[in-house]
């Protein structure tokens, strides 16, 4: 497995971490709760977006990784 490989599928894996943690602070009652999912969603969201362009990066570093 190459090392974009490697990179998609955590990205992939960093996305349904962030679809679960929508689900829970929507679902929850607890208002602490809520705000917790909150922050962490951001954190999330934070690590995505910066994986996202070390990808960009790698593919255009490395244009054999790109669209694999």
């Amino acid at each position: 497995m190459t090392i974009a490989s490697n990179v998609k599928q955590t990205l992939a894996s960093l996305k349904g971490i962030e679809s679960t943690l929508k689900i829970y602070s929507v679902q929850s009652r607890n208002k602490e709760e809520k705000k917790v999912y909150k922050e962490e969603l951001q954190t999330v969201e934070a690590v995505i977006s910066d994986i996202e362009n070390r990808l960009k990066t790698l593919e255009f570093e490395e244009p054999q990784y790109k669209g694999n």
